[in-house]
């Protein structure tokens, strides 16, 4: 069997950034482990996504042990990222964390600095500033900066909506409570019927979009996460679902053999005894 290096001996847990560091060289080295030499950035993509939503899974739940372990496994990812720019001389984990730190300095001015910022609406909106300066600065600044500059086209659709409501809300341009998202969810909906009543199957996407933006807009000025509501929701269905596969099994029964009616009794059921 072969020995390990020093570099990775459990020794080095001391200092368990170092330790993490060095074992991934070691497994992306000439005599590493296959696999993890074959990947790349592109490759680890989904690995990032699926550890992102694991690390909120473990927080829904308030598991610190799983908690602790899936911000483990996120970390992976970006020692995993840093390690294969290293070998191609573009940046190392050192460039990151420095980076990230300069960062958290640079924009937090009323803590590291002498402005003042009276809340934590005021700390975002300086954070947009020095944000939009420091492009500017990279020359990478839109040619007509606009207030919904800086989100990300690939987060899910519920969170990018509702990060474009905030930033233009910064603004101004928002409601002053909920009804008037409320009224305009109303309207949205008569919409969509509309739409369904005449056939008009080309815009009923447009309308259904526009009637979820509607729902994104009331939960955030009623302080609920969209994101975070639509997947609370799905669980809940899965769980009232399977948990009705279970009644029908007993019974004999299968739910594809009974009609809308009958599923409807068996979900009814499900949902009475969860009182």
């Amino acid at each position: 069997m072969r020995r390990m290096t020093t570099d990775t001996n459990s020794a080095n847990a001391a200092d368990p950034m170092a330790w993490l560091r060095s074992i991934m060289a070691r497994l992306r080295a000439p005599d590493g482990c296959p696999w993890d030499r074959e990947q790349t950035h592109a490759s680890l993509r989904a690995g990032l996504v699926e550890e992102s939503h694991e690390v909120v899974e473990a927080i829904d739940n308030k598991d610190d042990a799983h908690l602790a372990e899936e911000l483990g496994d996120l970390l992976l990812q970006v020692v995993f990222h840093s390690q294969i720019a290293s070998e191609e001389g573009r940046f190392d984990f050192d460039t990151v964390a420095r980076g990230i730190s300069e960062k958290l300095v640079r924009r937090h001015p009323h803590v590291f600095g002498d402005v003042k910022a009276a809340d934590s609406k005021e700390v975002l909106r300086q954070w947009d500033d020095i944000k939009r300066a420091e492009k500017a600065a990279k020359g990478i600044a839109p040619a007509e900066p606009s207030a919904l500059d800086g989100i990300s086209s690939a987060l899910p659709g519920l969170m990018r909506a509702e990060k474009v409501q905030k930033k233009a809300a910064r603004v101004g341009f928002d409601w002053p409570d909920a009804a008037g998202p409320l009224e305009k969810i109303r309207e949205e909906a008569a919409e969509v019927e509309k739409e369904i009543a005449a056939g008009e199957t080309a815009k009923l996407e447009d309308e259904i979009g526009d009637l979820l933006f509607s729902v994104v807009n009331l939960s955030r000025k009623l302080g609920v996460d969209a994101e975070l509501a639509m997947h609370r929701a799905t669980v809940k269905f899965t769980g009232r679902f399977q948990r009705m596969e279970a009644l029908l099994r007993e019974r004999g029964e299968k739910p594809g053999d009974l009609t809308l009616a009958d599923l409807d009794k068996a979900w009814d059921a499900i949902k009475e005894a969860e009182k």
